[in-house]
């Protein structure tokens, strides 16, 4: 299945030939995404399309894109890859969006791709950082974050580097879960660090307390969590009910909104990879003009790591969009962002070629601290 999904993506490598070039009028631009708003992973899905809409509303108010208003609907599919199929086929052929823009899933992106093909327009900026949709180029999707096995690589490396022989690996047995899994059984195997266990639990039926003990025995230094939402957070209160004390670390997906409301002062020394720049590094323009925004919507609102990654992600299609000039088709798009070399944002910067456009590879680690904030 595997093989047969990659010869997929192969014969997606074509030039875009007769795309399909819809959602573009005389006064707005289309966007839409079918992405995961209930369930354990909703809360922080949300932050992604609030932190693109900031921008949005922010360009919108100066007149948009050359004239045209830039339109944002989102559909939820509840983390089901057939409903997300269900939503994009909605939103191509009903709602006539001129592209995907912001996507959730792993398991939700690879079943949407074929529609994409069959459709011939473009998805921009899924989040998900699996390998699988970066390893064969795909003409018709744009990348922005960096991929998991980025993030899996740095984790273990530093593990390494600190001499932690002793690490354990909780998943939840879904297609986020296995696919990082799959990330860090390669990183595992380069350095040489294997796991002491794999602990996993059902999606449908979490037993929470089942993989706490199994933690317990394993008596890890360290646990990699690699899962997101609720799911990331009741595994570690789990754990810290026993009397296993091991570090926690974890991938960009999960998200510090849950972990501060979840664990509040027992968050600290949780580490966590990150794929976009702190929030505290106001030098960085795109973090300056995302605080500048939010504290203009609401003077009291907390910035969130999911919203400034889902505001980046709209930052860099509306540079493009703007680059791209009028006569906007997914063609001169698509080749404007080809040729423009890295769009930089202060420290995080993307830069995509005719035959690759998995854009950023940007990342770093950081901790929780005190204030229940992440420190780089």
């Amino acid at each position: 299945m595997f093989r047969a999904f990659l010869c997929l993506l192969a014969v997606c490598a074509t030039t875009l030939v007769h795309a399909r070039n819809e959602g573009v009028t005389a006064d707005e631009i289309r966007l839409g995404a079918s992405v995961v708003l209930s369930g354990p992973l909703g809360a922080q899905t949300a932050q992604y399309g609030e932190g693109s809409r900031l921008l949005f509303d922010a360009v919108n108010a100066q007149g948009g894109v050359h004239g045209r208003m830039i339109r944002y609907t989102t559909l939820d599919d509840a983390f089901d890859p057939q409903k997300a199929v269900e939503n994009t086929r909605q939103l191509l052929e009903t709602d006539k969006v001129f592209m995907i823009f912001n996507s959730t899933g792993t398991a939700q992106t690879a079943a949407i791709l074929p529609l994409i093909k069959e459709q011939r327009t473009l998805l921009f900026g899924p989040v998900t950082g699996a390998s699988v949709f970066r390893d064969a180029f795909n003409p018709y999707v744009f990348h922005v974050r960096a991929g998991y096995a980025s993030e899996a690589n740095k984790v273990v490396s530093q593990l390494r580097q600190q001499g932690i022989t002793r690490v354990a690996v909780f998943f939840q047995d879904d297609g986020l879960g296995k696919t990082l899994m799959a990330e860090l059984k390669k990183a595992s195997d380069e350095e040489k660090l294997p796991f002491v266990a794999e602990i996993k639990v059902d999606p449908k039926q979490p037993d929470f307390a089942a993989a706490a003990q199994a933690t317990e025995k394993a008596q890890p230094q360290a646990v990699i969590v690699a899962t997101a939402g609720t799911t990331f957070t009741s595994y570690i209160k789990a754990v810290q009910a026993t009397a296993a004390r091991p570090a926690y670390y974890g991938f960009s997906v999960a998200s510090m909104d849950v972990i501060q409301r979840e664990l509040k002062d027992k968050a600290r020394g949780i580490i966590l990879a990150q794929i976009m720049p702190s929030l505290r590094n106001t030098t960085i323009p795109v973090v300056a003009e995302y605080l500048g925004l939010l504290r203009a919507k609401s003077p009291g609102a907390q910035p969130s790591a999911s919203q400034f990654e889902g505001f980046v992600h709209a930052r860099l299609l509306v540079e493009g969009l703007r680059r791209t000039g009028r006569n906007l088709t997914t063609e001169s798009f698509s080749k404007t962002m080809e040729d423009a070399g890295e769009i930089a944002f202060g420290r995080f910067g993307v830069k995509y070629s005719p035959r690759n456009h998995n854009g950023s590879s940007y990342v770093e680690l950081a901790i929780v601290d005190a204030e229940g904030s992440l420190r780089y």
